[in-house]
């Protein structure tokens, strides 16, 4: 029997953690990638491919069993990944383009949380800098987003006129972001939660929770960045909360999909935040968190590419993956510049130091001589698992201390600040 044979489709320090937790299966799959990376290349193969209409042609001619989305661009560009897979007789764990709207737009996601009553901050959208202005006025902290995909930096939480104009400036004037409308949302307090589920048309295993640290800076200072660091644990939220999570957010997530007429199999993220009010949704991911993912994929127990083929073809089998009950750390180290910019070139020293924890690649190149240099903003994710949170936070920072490139910057309070 022909081994089963997989494609993960992204490059990033996730799609390295799903590379190996797809590849450490007991089905011994055969794993590729698009457009991956020189490190996600150690462990799986390239694809012969160089847009979206050559992969799927080459996943055609490979015979590729199962396409897995990591980067949310693939899932909303053109025809849309997924869609074009169905079209193609291609399994895809990942949501088709038009569900894929929950993320690729934080309007359609607002208007899909008011619709089916699930809890979330009110917010209005401004298509100029003076209707946001307007529905600002002076009250303060605010919360600007940007409205479609902005790699997780398209949000600002302003406490002043200065920090508003500053953010307003980058939306309508600069089009950092590309074109598009903003949301100005009310600012809720609490602490923040990622849940996970892995959804199937109308069923949904929530996954192991996680908690992501935006700010670059130690005691959430600095801008915001894509993520600094995360940490994972099945005890990050206590029974009485994660049933409500279950019952209040993430049932009715599902049962909305449904009655829209919005197909789903694959990831999906839900943002919380966890208010003095109960938890409510500041957005949704269809994909993976990054770097969440990283935290969680060493604590997956089971086979999680048969469970990912299952469910691509509409079979949802829960059994087949669980949680383990440890603690996980990941420590992202940033090259310099990051997140107003990146560098690149910078060579990575240490690597071969680490030994009681997993490196995920996010932004790096081999050279020739088989070393790696910095080639992005979040350069690597140090992850590193233990019984208890001390263990775990204690091993993902010494392991993370052993690596060093110029300019490297790293958060130190990860795992240590927001866990209570």
């Amino acid at each position: 029997m022909a081994a089963m044979k997989i494609v993960v489709v992204g490059k990033g320090g996730r799609e390295h953690a799903l590379v190996t937790a797809l590849g450490a299966s007991a089905l011994q799959p055969e794993i590729f990638a698009y457009p991956g990376s020189d490190a996600i290349f150690e462990t799986a193969s390239p694809a012969d491919a160089h847009d979206l209409d050559s992969l799927i042609g080459w996943m055609l001619r490979k015979h590729i069993d199962l396409c897995v989305a990591g980067e949310e661009s693939y899932l909303v560009a053109g025809d849309g990944l997924a869609n074009r897979c169905a079209h193609a007789g291609i399994p895809c764990w990942g949501p088709p383009k038009e569900s894929a709207q929950l993320e690729a737009s934080k309007e359609f996601a607002k208007k899909f949380l008011r619709r089916h009553g699930i809890p979330t901050g009110h917010a209005e959208a401004a298509a100029t800098p003076d209707e946001a202005r307007t529905l600002i006025g002076k009250s303060y902290p605010t919360v600007l987003k940007f409205d479609g995909l902005a790699a997780g930096k398209g949000v600002a939480v302003c406490l002043d006129e200065a920090s508003v104009e500053s953010f307003l400036d980058d939306v309508f004037v600069k089009r950092r972001f590309g074109e598009g409308r903003l949301l100005v949302e009310e600012f809720l307090t609490g602490l923040e939660i990622s849940i996970f589920g892995a959804v199937v048309d109308e069923h949904c295993l929530i996954l192991c929770p996680a908690r992501d640290y935006k700010r670059l800076s130690d005691g959430d200072e600095g801008p915001n960045t894509g993520g600094m660091g995360a940490v994972a644990s099945r005890c990050l939220v206590n029974d009485d909360t994660f049933a409500r999570i279950e019952r209040e957010i993430v049932r009715p997530t599902v049962e909305g999909l449904r009655k829209d007429g919005l197909p789903y199999r694959g990831f999906l993220y839900f943002g919380l935040m966890l208010t003095p009010d109960g938890p409510k949704v500041i957005e949704y991911n269809c994909r993976f968190g990054d770097p969440e993912c990283e935290a969680v994929m060493p604590l997956l127990k089971g086979d999680l590419a048969a469970f990912c083929l299952a469910g691509a073809k509409g079979d949802f089998r829960p059994e087949l993956i669980s949680f383990s009950e440890d603690w996980s750390v990941c420590c992202i180290l940033a090259s310099k510049g990051y997140p107003g910019s990146s560098h690149s070139g910078d060579a990575i020293a240490g690597l071969d130091r680490v030994r009681f924890a997993h490196v995920f690649h996010c932004g790096t190149k081999k050279e020739n001589d088989g070393t790696f240099v910095t080639h992005g903003g979040r350069v690597l994710a140090v992850s590193a698992q233990g019984a208890t949170l001390d263990e775990a936070r204690a091993l993902a920072h010494a392991e993370a201390a052993l690596i060093s490139f110029d300019g490297m910057q790293r958060r130190t309070d990860i795992g240590y600040r927001n866990i209570s």
